[in-house]
């Protein structure tokens, strides 16, 4: 039996598989804690600056003085005017630790397995997120949050593989939706942390401490059986696969895996990055699916960062931009399980919408007390543009192989970092014009939209475990599982009438 067949025996979505991946869905909250850890501790106190004058009345200097509540980096180093630059960019560190994670965790895991990428990763970015709670200078903070987002790029993304590859393939829109909705109501609840924890420093640490938690949690979990299978470890994969079924509360059945196609390449010619570059069709689906991660992120951190800078209260802004996600998402497993959406033309509508949100947001004046005003506009923006990287997270999941998956994650969202690294200036630019922000969120929604629509479908289609396989007949398999499946029901009933 191949794979699917498999977890057709073992359960696709048992009771044990609904524990572990609660656990790895829950882990989202600690995730979106770091990844918006700066909004909140970088934002920038009211403050007054008293010019210093001697006795003969010559100006010596100035002093300034916080008149708000809460303390930051700001307040600590004093980062305002000429110093203002360095609260983005340590975001931007942020993010760029995330791109390199990627690009380094990600080919990793798909060599020496999920399990333990996962744990060093996740049990790092806990010990540098301390780092960045007990900094005693401004570049030592800079340099853990480049450390943390080093580990979060890695740990993320093989997270969100596990959830998958834990699971039968017609439950991976659902993990997948479940795990970035988490992450949305990850942003409120740290925002709710906020504004009950003032000083940053305790803020942090409040964050970073459910981490611990999680990582004790995590060290149980199994290896992905898919990465076993798909390494032609099937002896692994099967004991791993008969686990699943005893804790699902079904015995150990007898397991017998017939060996994945191309897995006896000559020594030397194992899978790598190269082939995203060298394998045509790899290489096409790759450059189109980097553009449209980098809008994406570009558009998603964008908004919600853009939220620090909105006039009011910026722990409720904050908490808004997370939770006007959760309607994406019962959106998405509505329009990408129909077959006359499917996952390609419901990610590109909701990019193009993103972006035509964002045009509208130009058109009417900031300060429009009507319900239809640009504040309303723009988190309409961040709710179709979190729809599109919900969806995206699962069409890239789908579109490559299992010997690649990871490494092709890896590469698109190493392109989504370079949104996240450039997100946090995207609002300083309305020192150009009031809506420079939103033309640039715009003009990229647009255009990821269009460009989505050259990806092929892959709704109710089987998921390739190796380069060979997407060469191969797209249904084969899956026609073959239904019909020894329709063979067994018919059967039972002879079996019945004979006993």
């Amino acid at each position: 039996m191949d794979l699917e067949e498999a977890f057709q025996v073992v359960g696709e979505f048992g009771k044990y598989q609904k524990r572990t991946v609660a656990v790895l869905t829950l882990l989202q909250i600690y995730m979106a804690c770091q990844s918006m850890l700066i909004v909140l501790i970088g934002a920038v106190p009211k403050f007054t600056t008293e010019r210093l004058a001697d006795a003969g009345g010559e100006v010596q200097g100035s002093q300034i003085t916080f008149t708000e509540d809460f303390s930051s980096i700001v307040s600590e180093w004093y980062l305002i005017k000429h110093q203002a630059y360095k609260v983005h960019l340590a975001g931007s560190l942020f993010f760029a630790g995330v791109l390199i994670g990627n690009v380094f965790f990600g080919p990793l895991s798909d060599r020496i397995g999920r399990r333990p990428v996962f744990l060093s990763a996740l049990f790092f970015e806990v010990l540098f997120g301390y780092v960045s709670a007990l900094a005693p200078s401004y570049e030592v903070f800079a340099l853990s949050r480049l450390l943390v987002g080093l580990m979060n790029g890695g740990m993320a993304l093989v997270c969100f593989v596990l959830t998958q590859e834990y699971v039968g393939k017609s439950y991976w829109a659902m993990t997948g939706t479940l795990t970035n909705m988490t992450f949305a109501v990850g942003i409120a609840l740290f925002a709710a942390l906020g504004y009950f924890i003032r000083p940053w420093r305790n803020l942090a640490t409040a964050a970073n401490s459910p981490g611990v938690l999680f990582f004790l949690l995590c060290v149980t979990l199994p290896e992905s059986p898919r990465w076993l299978y798909s390494q032609g470890k099937t002896q692994q994969a099967e004991k791993v696969l008969q686990d699943l079924a005893q804790r699902n509360g079904k015995g150990r059945p007898v397991l017998k895996l017939r060996r994945a196609p191309g897995l006896d390449r000559p020594e030397g010619s194992s899978t790598g990055l190269a082939h995203l570059a060298i394998h045509p069709v790899l290489r096409r689906r790759t450059l189109v699916l980097m553009y449209v991660w980098y809008t994406c992120s570009l558009v998603y951190y964008g908004l919600t960062m853009n939220a620090s800078e909105d006039t009011g209260n910026r722990y409720l802004s904050v908490a808004m931009y997370g939770l006007v996600e959760l309607p994406a998402y019962p959106l998405c497993i509505y329009f990408i399980n129909k077959q006359w959406a499917g996952r390609r033309k419901t990610m590109a509508s909701f990019l193009a919408c993103a972006g035509v949100s964002c045009l509208l947001t130009m058109m009417i004046p900031a300060k429009s007390e009507s319900l239809f005003n640009a504040t309303s506009l723009a988190l309409l923006g961040k709710l179709m543009v979190s729809a599109a990287f919900n969806i995206v997270y699962v069409y890239t999941s789908e579109l490559y192989p299992t010997v690649i998956r990871n490494a092709g994650l890896g590469v698109c969202s190493m392109s989504c970092r370079v949104g996240g690294i450039l997100a946090p200036f995207v609002p300083s630019m309305r020192v150009l014009h009031a809506s420079m922000p939103f033309m640039v969120f715009c003009l990229s929604g647009i255009s990821a939209g269009c460009l989505g629509l050259l990806l092929p479908e892959t709704l109710n289609k089987p998921v390739a475990e190796t380069l060979e396989e997407l060469g191969s007949p797209t249904y084969q398999r899956i026609l073959e599982t239904k019909v020894r499946l329709l063979e067994d029901e018919q059967e039972k009933p002879k079996h019945k009438l004979n006993g």
